[in-house]
């Protein structure tokens, strides 16, 4: 069975991009362009993994990212938040703080190093 990786990002080329890269890669992919039904949409397609860009049109992906960390049905789902404009490497160690954190312009191999690594975890 393969798994899943729910992708939220407002840009439709990014989640172009990143569904085709990892359905080639094995994976069921479900996307979404805005957070305000993430949590419904974790509910219904029971994600292995969460990769989402931190700067979304309606959201701060940091914002969902702690609720889904500190929400006690969700906390142990891995989240590997995107952005091209912030570092995050330092927020990695504060509460509600993603597994990882892949700056943009992303290299497609370091990414799928990435993604490979938490789903191991």
């Amino acid at each position: 069975m393969s798994k899943k990786i729910l992708i939220i990002d407002d840009d439709p080329d990014i989640l172009d991009l990143l569904s085709l890269i990892l359905v080639e890669g094995g994976y069921e992919v479900r996307m979404l362009s805005c957070g305000d039904t993430v949590f419904d949409d974790i509910k219904y397609f029971q994600p292995d993994l969460l990769l989402m860009d931190v700067m979304l049109a309606d959201m701060d992906g940091r914002a969902i990212c702690k609720s889904i960390k500190e929400n006690h049905l969700t906390h142990f789902l891995p989240v590997i938040l995107i952005s091209g404009t912030h570092d995050l490497a330092e927020s990695l160690l504060l509460p509600g703080a993603p597994n990882d954190f892949v700056a943009k312009p992303f290299d497609i191999d370091y990414l799928l190093q990435k993604i490979e690594t938490q789903l191991a975890a």
